[in-house]
């Protein structure tokens, strides 16, 4: 953890010179006083001044993307990161120049590992659970559509040929978007199969109502 020590006049003064030094907001730091402000002698000899330990406490959102940053750079990437926070969880949106791919990998595997990672950081840094979700290039959303489709083609099969069709592995959150997108066909109907991490969907017609 970051440590700097900071002096001033005032026990007040010496705080704000550090808070400045570190460039954050009081909430971020904890405060040791080491030596209280003297006069000295008819307040002109010997003064001395207040001194101040700030310990920097960690943002584990921004813990999170230092450590993204790290692995890009380790790749030979410079990303740009943006932050959005809702009820739910916190976002953060990779981008930049060279292959983003690289982050993303095949099917989002890449970015599946990474978001647990960065969970897992975040998460050492905070009193409470924090969720974060990450994305790149908008990787999650044309992945997203991409699925959706697939569902309604798969259902349109199973209904024309009569046959359940077994998806390859997925992970939950992208087995979710398949059953999501289907839950209210009127014909077909899916359910999951297997253990992790080869949890496969499977899209089956439904059964003929008496």
């Amino acid at each position: 953890m970051k440590k700097i020590v900071a002096s001033g006049k005032t026990i007040d003064d010496a705080v704000r010179s550090g808070l400045t030094q570190l460039n954050v907001t009081m909430d971020r730091v904890k405060v040791l006083v080491t030596e209280q402000p003297s006069k000295g002698l008819f307040g002109l000899i010997g003064v001395k001044e207040a001194k101040v330990e700030l310990e920097l406490i960690p943002d584990p959102t921004i813990e999170a993307e230092q450590f993204l940053r790290d692995v890009a750079e380790a790749m030979g990437l410079t990303i740009a990161i943006e932050r959005k926070q809702t009820k739910e969880a916190t976002y953060l949106s990779v981008s930049g120049g060279g292959d983003i791919g690289m982050l993303i990998g095949r099917r989002g595997q890449t970015l599946d590992a990474l978001q647990y990672l960065v969970n897992i950081v975040a998460n050492r840094y905070s009193d409470s659970h924090l969720r974060i979700v990450l994305d790149a290039e908008d990787f999650r959303e044309r992945r997203r559509k991409t699925l959706e489709e697939l569902s309604e083609r798969l259902a349109g099969r199973v209904i024309r040929t009569k046959k359940e069709v077994v998806l390859e592995p997925m992970s939950s959150h992208e087995r979710k978007v398949i059953h999501s997108q289907l839950q209210n066909h009127p014909r077909v109907k899916t359910y999951s199969k297997g253990d992790e991490p080869n949890r496969r969907v499977v899209i089956a017609l439904k059964e003929k109502q008496m």
